[in-house]
C-alpha cells in the first residue's frame, strides 16, 4: 500500500529507497527486501531505471497493474440479507432449541470457500527440490535425512527458493573445506538452526548490488545518448535493447545518436 500511495495513477514513478520503506513502514529492514524481492518475482513490481539521489540513485519501480487485478480479492463476498420468497439458508440453521438453548453457530468460513489441498503434483515436486538441495550437502556430514528433508521443505513453504537454499548449501561446504570432522555442522543442526539464512540474505544483497551497478550503468548510458556523446560508440546493441526495454530512453533519441536499434 506504501509504494501504491507513492505511485502515479497508471502505476509507475515508485522511486522511495527501502530505507525509506522502512522507516514509514515499521518494517525491519530483512522483510522490506526480501518482500520487494517476492513483488519482483511475482512481476507485480517491475523495475524501470535508477534516479539520482544524494546517496548515489534509487531504483525506479512500476506496479504492474494487471498483475494486481488478477491476485484473488481477500475481501469476503458480501451476503445479502432481507426478505425473500420461500427463503432458503445457504448456512446451517440454528435448529430448533431445547430449553432455550440454540444450536450450533455458523461456522466462520463463508459457505462457499474451498480450500483447495496441495495437489500430489505439487508435493511430488517439492520432495524433489528438497532432495536436490540435500544432496549438494557435503556427504560424509549428512544426519537425519528425514529431518533435514522437513526443514527444507518448511523454509521453501516460507517463500524461499530452492535453488537458493542450494547455494547456501553448496557455499557452506566451500567455507568449510578442510574442517576437521569436530569442526563441521551435521545436516540435521544445520538445517534446524537455519545456518543457510545467512548465506541465503548474502545472495540477495548480491543480486541487489548486481541490479543496482547495472541500472547506474544504464543512466549513464541513457545520459551519453540524451547529450549525443561521442562515447555512444561503446554502446553495443544488447545494451540499446535493455535502454528502451527500461524506458530510459526512446527510438528517437537512439537515432539522433547516431545508433541502430
Amino acid at each position: 500500500m506504501f509504494l501504491a500511495d507513492k505511485a502515479s495513477d497508471d502505476g509507475s514513478g515508485i522511486w522511495c529507497s527501502k530505507g525509506t520503506i522502512q522507516r514509514h513502514t515499521e518494517l525491519g529492514e530483512t522483510t522490506v527486501k526480501r518482500t520487494v524481492r517476492e513483488f519482483l518475482k511475482e512481476g507485480i513490481l517491475i523495475e524501470t531505471g535508477a534516479r539520482t539521489c544524494k546517496n548515489g540513485f534509487t531504483v525506479v519501480y512500476r506496479i504492474d497493474l494487471a498483475k494486481v487485478e488478477a491476485l484473488d480479492p481477500t475481501l469476503e463476498p458480501e451476503i445479502e440479507t432481507g426478505s425473500t420468497v420461500a427463503p432458503v439458508q445457504s448456512g446451517p440453521g440454528t435448529g430448533s432449541t431445547v430449553a432455550g438453548v440454540p444450536g450450533p453457530p455458523r461456522p466462520p468460513n463463508h459457505p462457499k470457500t474451498i480450500h483447495k489441498p496441495p495437489t500430489r503434483e505439487r508435493e511430488a515436486a517439492a520432495d524433489q527440490e528438497a532432495e536436490k538441495v540435500l544432496a549438494a550437502y557435503p556427504p560424509d556430514r549428512l544426519r537425519g535425512k528425514a529431518a533435514c528433508l522437513v526443514q527444507i521443505e518448511e523454509a521453501m513453504k516460507e517463500g524461499i527458493r530452492s535453488e537458493d537454499m542450494r547455494q547456501a548449501v553448496q557455499a557452506y561446504a566451500t567455507d568449510s573445506a578442510g574442517f576437521t570432522r569436530s569442526k563441521v555442522c551435521f545436516s540435521d543442526n544445520w538445517f534446524q538452526l537455519r545456518r543457510w539464512q545467512a548465506y541465503v540474505e548474502k545472495q540477495a544483497e548480491d543480486r541487489e548490488k548486481a541490479t543496482a551497478l547495472q541500472a547506474d550503468h544504464h543512466a549513464r548510458l541513457a545520459c551519453w545518448i540524451s547529450d549525443r556523446s561521442p562515447m555512444c560508440k561503446h554502446i553495443t546493441a544488447k545494451q540499446i535493447d535493455g535502454l528502451l526495454a527500461s524506458r530510459l530512453v526512446t527510438q528517437a533519441q537512439i537515432l539522433a545518436a547516431g545508433l541502430k536499434s
